[in-house]
């Protein structure tokens, strides 16, 4: 959905939920997914990111601060930043947090403003990360607030990204079932209306 004339992008292989919400300048990179009843806001100013083959699950909800604060506590702006091949668990709420690669969100995990979640980490479910928190790399966190668990052993790290693709996987098939020849078409048919009113102008 546009919104104060910024329209969210995404590639010709993202999956996009029918009942799913993209609001603003959300930027979805390729094979990534949000999955039904989900929203991604982005409509105080401050860009969202969604990662290469991540995917945000069911009524999960990713947002930023309002348009009235610049900049937060730690000094850098309020944006939310999802790394590549993250799965946001369902229900899970993201607020102005930097995820990096490689995590596993829980479902109904929260991840408050100025919170940075390292690479190769996992979220059980339930996990609430405080403001301007930081989990480190390697490791497995839960509780409210969140707590060290333990590290993560080789198979487990490994694991974070097979999910990421099975997940991909699934969310294909469900982009193939909603548009039978896939969307390909909608972009070129975009990229054609784009050169025909430059060729106008």
């Amino acid at each position: 959905m546009m919104f104060n004339g910024t329209k969210p992008f995404k590639t010709n292989d993202t999956f996009v939920a029918p009942s799913a919400s993209i609001i603003g300048d959300v930027t979805n990179w390729d094979e990534s997914s949000v999955w039904y009843g989900a929203v991604v806001r982005a409509d105080s100013g401050h860009p969202v990111t969604i990662g290469f083959s991540s995917n945000v699950q069911d009524r999960a909800v990713i947002n930023t601060l309002p348009a009235s604060v610049d900049t937060m506590q730690s000094g850098f702006p309020p944006i939310c930043h999802v790394g590549h091949y993250v799965s946001v668990g369902a229900g899970s709420v993201l607020v102005s947090c930097t995820v990096e690669d490689l995590v596993d969100i829980g479902e109904k995990c929260t991840i408050m403003e100025g919170s940075i979640v390292e690479s190769n980490t996992i979220l059980e479910p339930g996990t609430v990360v405080p403001a301007y928190a930081r989990i480190p790399s390697g490791q497995k966190w839960g509780g409210n607030p969140a707590k060290f668990v333990g590290n993560l052993t080789d198979q487990e790290k490994a694991d974070i990204k097979d999910k990421a693709e099975k997940i991909h996987l699934q969310a294909s098939e469900h982009l193939l079932e909603f548009l039978p020849i896939g969307n390909t078409y909608v972009h070129l048919e975009e990229l054609e209306q784009k050169g025909a009113t430059a060729t106008q102008g």
